[in-house]
């Protein structure tokens, strides 16, 4: 008999901060659509939703009546059983101190914070740890996002100097940066599992491109967790346009499956964060 591995969460980034209806129609911006999605991707395997919201011209923003509105309306259609995680992502327009008031004002499950951008200098270092502090008295769960394997090395110093309030942290692993035609390969996620860079108890994958299926597959053989979803890429694995997120979310759902692994619920999740 096979034995059954601990459930892979999969996690959807359905829309990011820069995209518009332009780069695909199907693209989720307001709390209907992102509502309406999070039913798709529950349905299709994902346990976790990614969410940015803009403003009435469409442009990122970090606003807390907004990040409400699109709560409710994800928790009315799917209820308890999707995480809802914001992103505090800055893109240019918001300092840390920002970004941390945001989120006090919201209040929300979960929420993805770029180490880059929450201690850009060793002078934002108490302020992110108070910070951190803070999220863990709410019982709010962080993620770190992390953009290239040193910043491992930097976020575990800071776990030695006790300016980390947990055992171990979500981290995510972005293979690729921001850029036009980029493209991740498997191979990308190697810097990050290297035997001189630390360990992590929790740890997730998103990447670029049309081999997002497999970089995340990958990740999730070798005891990762998955991002997939229109923020990074809206290809199939065969290179054609996906029509929906939820068409992403069911092909990797599928390829777990097929290798031996299954897709963890909200629970499953929520218990695994609180184990750390």
């Amino acid at each position: 008999m096979i034995e059954i591995e601990r459930p892979t969460a999969i996690c959807v980034a359905p829309n990011g901060g820069r995209l518009t209806k332009a780069d695909h129609p199907s693209l989720p911006l307001g709390p209907a659509d992102l509502a309406r999605t999070a039913k798709e991707c529950l349905d299709a395997g994902a346990c976790l939703i990614h969410v940015h919201v803009r403003d009435q011209d469409g442009q990122h923003v970090l606003d807390a009546t907004a990040y409400r509105d699109v709560i409710d309306a994800i928790g009315r259609a799917v209820g308890n059983e999707m995480i809802v995680q914001v992103t505090s992502e800055a893109l240019g327009r918001y300092a840390p101190q920002e970004q941390i008031a945001v989120i006090k004002d919201t209040r929300p499950e979960a929420v993805s914070l770029a180490l880059r951008e929450f201690v850009p200098t060793e002078a934002h270092e108490t302020e992110f740890a108070s910070f951190l502090s803070w999220l863990q008295a709410e019982q709010i769960f962080p993620q770190i996002i992390l953009y290239d394997a040193d910043e491992t090395l930097r976020l575990d110093e800071y776990h030695s100097r006790g300016l980390i309030p947990w055992n171990q942290l979500p981290v995510l692993f972005v293979l690729g940066r921001y850029t036009v035609g980029q493209r991740s390969s498997p191979a990308d996620l190697m810097p990050f599992l290297d035997g001189s860079k630390p360990r992590f108890a929790h740890w997730s994958v998103c990447a670029f491109g049309a081999r997002e299926a497999a970089c995340v597959t990958t990740a999730a053989l070798l005891g990762g967790h998955v991002r997939v979803g229109f923020e990074n890429n809206r290809q199939l694995a065969d290179g054609a346009i996906a029509k929906s997120n939820g068409e992403l979310v069911a092909g990797v759902s599928k390829s777990l499956l097929g290798l031996g692994l299954h897709s963890a619920s909200a629970a499953d999740l929520r218990h695994a964060w609180q184990e750390l």
